[in-house]
């Protein structure tokens, strides 16, 4: 029998706090080949077993970690409407505008792209959490690139 990976039940743990505080239904979490996966059933009242009743693997899955997905191909997308540079913040070492996690209405500022010594920024098409982040600070970026995803 192969021997699973010991599991963090801290990270779970945070997983499951941030399922609370964003309000999302489901979270995944992958590191060195192992995924942890956190749900939360929306449909019906929210019922908590006591710890001790709980398995330890009901709220985890173990598995190889797959192929990630092509985010061009996720409905969230958010793409670079131009060529330049892009800003997480609005200053060098300022606060980035969102992090993975934040809460934005449509047309809040997600981002700053400049493009010929102009500061564009970049307003959130809908309302929704910032789930993933898929461009790093001060790089360039090309038309229709994938910068973040808003679900």
């Amino acid at each position: 029998m192969p021997k699973l990976p010991a599991i963090d039940h801290d990270v779970i743990r945070d997983l499951a706090k941030l399922l609370d505080e964003t309000g999302l239904s489901e979270i995944e979490f992958q590191r060195d080949g192992v995924s942890i996966r956190v749900a939360r059933n929306v449909s019906g009242p929210a019922t908590r077993p006591r710890p001790l009743e709980m398995p330890v693997a009901t709220p985890i899955t173990v598995a190889p970690a797959a192929a990630p997905i092509d985010p061009t191909q996720h409905p969230g997308v958010v793409a670079s409407p131009m060529v330049g540079t892009v800003y997480l913040g609005p200053s060098p070492g300022a606060r980035p505008f969102v992090e993975i996690g934040t809460q934005v209405k449509a047309g809040d500022t997600l981002m700053i792209i400049e493009a010929m010594k102009t500061m564009n920024q970049i307003p959130a098409p809908r309302a929704g959490t910032v789930t993933q982040i898929l461009v790093e600070d001060g790089r360039p970026v090309e038309y229709g690139e994938p910068l973040l995803i808003v679900e």
